[in-house]
């Protein structure tokens, strides 16, 4: 196992504590940890959807957790996620000790624009695809986000494995309510981050509502009792 004790990086430059002010969101109504009997209901409900659930105690378990879930030599590839920088698994990708083949590295060292897409839009099949998450409904459905599609690409169909990873601040009544959770709280601190980044304003242009998988084993929760991402 790798040791991942020192990797653990919670608060971030980008994340949710650091940009509220200036997206003017409600963290006290999106942003809270349901109590213990929620979440047993939600992940039941989740599972039930044939999903995977993995339920961790801490920022540092969980990235144990993922470390654990991708195999030695495996392709993976990553979406921007606020909640993986957040438990450190950008810096855990960094030191590869178990030798992936990191798509994401493969994309952005390519310069050539047209390239770059082509590589981008190859990179949703990876066989193992790790990505945030938006909003959970305790009735079980898993949302997901973002402007271009580059991340939600992966999520029903292409990437062999997804491996997601969400805090439990992220659970939701309904799925009404995890749709509204990306338009007022989401979608204002990404809007933000991107401003920041990149120097563009962000928008929701695709949604993808995973409701059931079909496949045994493709899709592995990874549900973190902390305030994770946004």
């Amino acid at each position: 196992m790798v040791n991942v004790t020192q990797q653990m990086a919670k608060d971030t430059e980008y994340s949710a504590v650091n940009l509220m002010a200036d997206a003017g969101v409600d963290a006290g109504r999106w942003s809270r940890i349901p109590d213990d009997a929620t979440i047993k209901k939600t992940v039941a409900a989740i599972e039930a959807r044939n999903i995977r659930v993995i339920l961790t105690d801490s920022a540092e378990e969980a990235l144990r957790t993922v470390v654990d879930l991708l195999p030695e030599g495996a392709e993976i590839m990553n979406g921007t996620s606020t909640t993986l920088v957040e438990i450190g698994f950008d810096r855990v990708l960094k030191e590869n000790r178990k030798g992936w083949r990191d798509y994401h590295a493969v994309v952005t060292a390519e310069n050539d624009e047209k390239k770059r897409h082509a590589l981008r839009r190859k990179s949703v099949a990876a066989d193992y695809f790790l990505s945030g998450v938006q909003a959970i409904a305790e009735s079980g459905e898993v949302v997901g986000c973002d402007k271009t599609g580059s991340r939600m690409g992966a999520w029903p169909h292409a990437a062999a494995h997804l491996i997601l990873v969400s805090g439990a601040n992220k659970i939701v009544p309904t799925l009404d309510e995890a749709l509204r959770r990306c338009r007022e709280y989401a979608l204002p601190l990404e809007d933000q981050r991107a401003r920041r980044v990149y120097g563009i304003s962000s928008a929701i242009g695709k949604y993808v509502i995973l409701a059931r998988e079909f496949e045994e084993g493709r899709i592995t929760l990874v549900l973190v009792r902390e305030q994770l991402g946004y």
